[in-house]
């Protein structure tokens, strides 16, 4: 049966070349590409290897693309080409005309790669090409004789002199991208003057530019060496010799592009800078922050940067506009403004979601956001958001058991750390962030909880991929109402405690402290990270002081409540590896541990970990694993699952992302992983050494339709282990359509 699917690939592979040349005229080749055949025994047969790729890479026209060996694309041309139909007028957008050989340019090409070579070093390199054909296609094939390459002897920078320019110029020669014993390489040369004038751009050097540097090299050096010489140039301009220093700082708030004047009668000054505000639509201290350059400092263009980089993190201001004034008297000075355009000050946002989730639930969400921009005219954001959500189940373990929530939720942020007056060049604005929220969460037929939340606290940036996070102080309070007849007949049937510890009233109180890391941005890495840990405490300090112990019949109140008492830490590491442009392997590990004492022998609800759904074990339902080996089965007698949270969490992913074509990337992906509980609560769900054998496994496979702004995710799971074994059944599953669990999401899962 296999040879059969073999032999029937091989026929259609042939088939389908034949069907793509038989349209071309009379006379014409369809081009298959290119090879370069490095000929040369002066070199090394693995430079000629990499030589042979490199100068591959420059061959024009690229053939027609192919998959397997079939041109989908140049058949979609010849079959849609009449574009009589709507499908045929779709599938013409992924045509792709024939390329053929008469388009290569083999003289072109030729120069090209043989100017490349002589760029690296290579400067006796000729290269010629040809064409080989068939009946109906045709290469080319082009052969290059690079010679021997020329290595750097000597490095010369410009002496220290009276000149400024030539003294800052030898000042970096230490961090010279040029080395001794290198090859010779024109791209190496060039990034050394951008490197230079970098350099110089923070000492002040505002005119200078990379082109009035020269490296000037003596290729007549016997054993094929060459001597550099750096140099600048003599027709450089006298302002780009100067180092220029800050004389008035001037910023305008309200800046649209009908101003035509500078205004500078208006100007008020505020410390270093001065303010052209009429409108007072600001108070001058806002910018204390973010004008980071000060009269007298020599011009470094890091600091600049990084003060349009705050101008724009403050929130108010949609665009930054800069001019620099050369008003030298008698030595370089520079006038800097800096003109802000501000977005609206208030807006109103209303924004619809819709959700399905693996458990069966269908939902919908309503946002309706306010937005103050500026509110105290300080850069505070103040925002107030109404919420309201609907998750209904059609069929499914939970029937009838339908999800709302409805609430508030309100947040001012200052770009600022109250009340401390600290000091950073960075590119980023500290800020600090008040939040007060309210949320009714109505779980039909069974109970409704209250919930209160609020914190304050600072988020600030050390770099640009070091984000911190200090709450002083979170505080959440959680009252339960209407709680229904079956949800305390579940209880009693029940030999789980969490779902009595559902509706528990729940008071934390206490500052967190999160951490993160993440290069994942950067593109061009092959191996990326994100990392993100979080430390939570709540009462520890008041609870030792009042001597809160729950065990020992001493179970303590704070404003009239048995509050929690808990130390509580979290971390997940995810790594990336491209194996290729078009693939990747990312991989996440998750760990979580919550320790209760004193006045708690559980975990908060809303503080307890959960496992299982579209974004964590794909082949189990939300929140349906755990803890331990416990079966969350029992209670469906009642018609109703209850969700399964622990004080501990192990999870573990991995995921083979690979692009198919045009948005829709394809995953492969297994998970595992499982919560239980610290103390001991119900048989079998308490962490121990054996843990390792209590995981969750599944496996399964998955499109990505990735639009940049949206991407949509669909996963099918196949369960392969449960932690817990099933009446008259066992852990291990044998994967089928029929047990397996469908996804549907907005997002990559991590």
């Amino acid at each position: 049966m296999i040879k059969r699917i073999i032999y029937l690939l091989l026929l259609a592979v042939l088939l389908n070349a034949c069907s793509t040349t038989k349209y071309l005229a009379p006379g014409q080749k369809l081009y298959t590409g290119g090879t370069v055949k490095v000929d040369d025994k002066v070199i090394s047969k693995g430079d000629a290897k990499a030589l042979s790729s490199e100068l591959k890479t420059y061959i024009r026209p690229k053939p027609n693309s192919s998959l397997l060996g079939m041109r989908i694309k140049l058949w979609l041309y010849y079959k849609t080409k009449a574009r009589k139909g709507f499908i045929q007028k779709f599938l013409s957008k992924y045509g792709e005309p024939p390329v053929l050989v008469s388009q290569v340019n083999l003289a072109k090409n030729s120069e090209i790669m043989q100017n490349r070579l002589q760029n690296i070093s290579y400067f006796q390199a000729t290269v010629s090409g040809d064409t080989i054909g068939k009946e109906k296609t045709a290469k080319a094939v082009f052969t290059a004789l690079p010679g021997p390459s020329y290595t750097i002897r000597n490095i010369t920078f410009p002496g220290a002199t009276d000149n400024s320019l030539d003294t800052a110029v030898k000042g970096t020669m230490k961090q010279t991208l040029l080395k001794k014993g290198d090859k010779y390489n024109l791209d190496v040369i060039k990034n050394e003057r951008i490197r230079i004038d970098t350099r110089l751009k923070e000492e002040g050097f505002f005119y200078f530019a990379p082109e009035q540097l020269i490296v000037r090299v003596d290729s007549t050096i016997e054993n094929h060496q060459v001597d550099m010489t750096v140099r600048i140039k003599p027709e450089t301009p006298d302002r780009a010799r100067e180092i220029y220093t800050v004389r008035n700082i001037y910023v305008y708030p309200n800046y649209s592009l009908r101003d035509t004047s500078l205004k500078l009668d208006q100007a008020a000054p505020y410390r270093w800078y001065n303010i052209i505000d009429p409108r007072k639509t600001v108070r001058p201290y806002l910018f204390a922050n973010t004008v980071l350059l000060h009269p007298n400092d020599a011009y470094s263009r890091t600091i600049h940067n990084n003060s349009l980089n705050r101008f724009i993190n403050l929130g108010p201001y949609r665009y930054v506009k800069t001019k620099f004034e050369d008003v030298t008297p008698d030595s370089p000075k520079l006038d800097i403004y800096y003109f802000l355009t501000p977005y609206k000050r208030k807006s109103l946002q209303a924004e619809i979601i819709g959700r399905t989730t693996s458990a069966n639930y269908t939902g919908t969400q309503l946002n309706l956001s306010w937005r103050n921009r500026n509110a105290f005219k300080g850069g505070e954001l103040l925002t107030v958001t109404l919420f309201g959500s609907t998750d209904i189940q059609v069929g499914g373990q939970n029937n009838g058991f339908n999800v709302y929530q409805y609430g508030v939720q309100t947040s001012l942020s200052w770009p600022r750390l109250i009340p401390f007056n600290i000091k950073s060049s960075n590119a980023y604005i500290p800020r600090t962030v008040l939040t007060l929220g309210y949320t009714s969460v109505v779980r039909e037929k069974l109970y409704s909880l209250n919930s209160f939340n609020g914190s304050f606290g600072y988020q600030f940036k050390s770099d640009e991929h070091k984000l911190h996070e200090l709450n002083i102080l979170e505080a959440m309070f959680v009252k339960p109402r209407n709680v229904q007849q079956l949800y305390t007949d579940s209880i009693k049937k029940s030999s789980n405690p969490s779902l009595k510890h559902v509706i528990d009233p729940q008071f934390t109180l206490g500052p967190s402290y999160a951490y993160t890391y993440d290069n994942t941005t950067e593109d061009y890495r092959t191996n990326s990270l994100y990392f993100r840990g979080k430390l939570s405490l709540s009462n520890n300090l008041y609870g030792l002081l009042s001597g809160a112990d729950t065990l020992g019949g001493k179970a303590k109140t704070l404003f009239g409540t048995i509050f929690n008492q808990y130390i509580k830490a979290e971390s997940e590491i995810r790594l990336f590896h491209k194996l290729s442009a078009n693939t990747k392997i990312a991989t996440r590990l998750l760990a979580g541990v919550g320790l209760p004492y004193g006045n708690s022998t559980i975990l908060p609800y809303n503080q307890q970990f959960f496992i299982g759904g579209p974004n964590s074990l794909r082949g189990f339902r939300p929140r349906s694993i755990g803890p331990g080996t416990v079966d969350p089965t029992p209670l469906s007698g009642n018609g109703f699952i209850a969700d399964q949270s622990g004080d501990i969490k192990l999870e573990a992913n991995i995921e083979l992302r690979q692009k198919l074509f045009s948005i829709v990337y394809g995953a492969l992906f297994a998970d595992a992983g499982n919560i239980w509980n610290a103390k001991p609560h119900q048989p079998g769900g308490t962490f121990g050494p054996n843990f390792l054998t209590q995981m969750a496994v599944d496996a399964g496979f998955g499109l990505r339709f990735d639009a940049s702004i949206l991407v949509l995710r669909t996963d099918l799971g196949f369960p392969l282990i449960k932690p817990y074994t099933p009446a008259g059944g066992t852990r291990s599953i044998t994967p089928s359509f029929k047990n397996a669990i469908f996804n549907i999401a907005i997002g990559y899962p991590f």
